[in-house]
């Protein structure tokens, strides 16, 4: 067992890496050439992205690729995605470029409220804390004034505070939930500044109002947004379904209700399916500066809203027409973060257009339904795994460092045959033989 390094964030990244390959690849110089050979030339950039986190090293790069021809309310956009897994972004496109010839995606935004919390614990009366709340309120928001007057110069701002009896599922357990628009901010730091304001506040009327003991536990934003939702739409004839997957466009349209009616009743499918459309909205959502762990945590909390995890998708066929659509929780930003940083989120932002926050709302589901339908097209017709271990290859022909000649004749071996990890080895074998 190693011995604990006191004083480690101290380092420079070159003590780091030292430490790091001293105690862990007996300074082996192929792994030092490893971590250096990613950092960035450009001093300038390279001091930028270690500035991001804490102890950093070195980067960790993905790649950023792209998926043009989608339509979204009338306008053309190519969407980056930010993504390691084969075949997202090929499928996105390939969903992209079926729905522009049928009319393109639709996409609104229903609402952008935003939440905060401050979590506290009373052991008071609570008719004597409701009366301490109703005449405190108006002090809480005229105290965080100082740090809401930019965003209610633009329009946004706290919204309305509520106070919350949580005493019967945690004995003296009571919040603040407080509720903000942000506008094209996503807005954390924003909601935690209010939020310990008003924290701060409320202790120090309790101690001059209240007989019973506050104490206040925690102020913190809440990842979970079910009014920050957008919707996002593909409709048409059932006729105009057809393509050469869908020789039987009637038949097609009931397979793909049916599959998507399963993921709405059976939670073990349903991840699967929600997994999907996330492989859309992460990438997207990584591209773009934002942060994809508090979308997944929100937008999975909301596909058990309702006491059971289902589709995050729906669809219907109601008089011949066809309609396929998504609703989530989506808070995202446009300004602040990473995205007046990263230059490669400044590069995707203005692909995009230099989208408002609720413009990336829209792009995002439409990411989203884009990647659930292309899966659910191969799924009912061709099966997943035709297209995805195609796209695959490559990360197996790598695996055994194929040479470029290998890999030109191994991908025309492979369009006319089954692609299989087995197969692969068992062809590069022959080869080499």
């Amino acid at each position: 067992m190693q011995n604990a390094i006191s004083g480690f964030s101290k380092l420079s990244k070159t003590q780091k890496i030292d430490w790091l390959l001293e105690t862990y690849f007996n300074n082996d110089e192929s792994s030092r050439k490893l971590v250096t050979q990613y950092f960035n030339s450009d001093e300038k950039l390279q001091k930028l992205h270690d500035e991001f986190i804490e102890n950093t090293i070195t980067n960790f790069y993905l790649p950023l690729g792209v998926a043009p021809n989608f339509l979204i309310n009338e306008t053309l956009y190519t969407i980056p995605m930010a993504i390691e897994e084969s075949s997202v972004v090929a499928a996105a496109s390939k969903a992209a470029k079926y729905w522009l010839e049928r009319g393109g995606f639709k996409a609104e935004v229903i609402s952008m409220v935003k939440i905060g919390q401050v979590h506290f614990t009373y052991a008071g009366k609570k008719e004597d804390l409701l009366n301490f709340f109703t005449t405190v309120k108006s002090q809480l928001i005229s105290d965080a004034s100082p740090i809401t007057k930019n965003m209610e110069r633009r329009g946004g701002g706290i919204l309305d505070i509520e106070l919350r009896d949580k005493t019967e599922e945690l004995d003296h357990y009571y919040q603040l939930h407080a509720t903000f628009e942000t506008l094209d901010a996503m807005g954390a730091n924003f909601i935690n500044s209010c939020l310990e304001q008003f924290a701060e506040t409320l202790k120090l009327e309790a101690e001059k109002s209240l007989e019973g003991q506050l104490d206040i536990i925690m102020s913190i934003l809440s990842n979970y947004v079910p009014d920050c939702l957008v919707r996002a739409e593909v409709r048409c004839k059932i006729e105009d379904l057809k393509d050469k997957d869908i020789p039987n466009p009637g038949a097609f349209a009931e397979k793909f209700k049916q599959a998507v009616s399963i993921a709405e009743v059976e939670p073990h499918r349903a991840v699967t399916h929600n997994k999907g459309i996330m492989n859309g909205i992460d990438a997207v959502v990584l591209a773009t500066g934002n942060d994809f762990r508090a979308v997944e945590a929100g937008v999975h909390a909301y596909a058990s809203k309702d006491g059971k995890y289902t589709s995050l998708t729906h669809c219907s066929i109601d008089n011949g027409e066809f309609c396929f659509w998504l609703e989530i929780p989506l808070a995202l930003g446009t300004v602040g973060g990473l995205t007046s940083l990263h230059p490669l989120v400044k590069f995707a932002l203005q692909m995009l257009g230099k989208p408002s926050a609720k413009d990336l709302m829209k792009i995002v589901a439409v990411a989203g339904l884009a990647q659930n339908f292309a899966a659910l097209k191969s799924l009912t017709t061709t099966g997943i795994q035709q297209g995805h271990m195609k796209m695959h290859l490559m990360n197996i022909l790598n695996q055994f460092e194929a040479t470029e000649s290998e890999k030109t004749q191994l991908v025309e071996h492979f369009k006319i045959n089954t692609v299989t990890h087995s197969a692969v080895v068992e062809a590069i074998s022959k080869m080499r033989k």
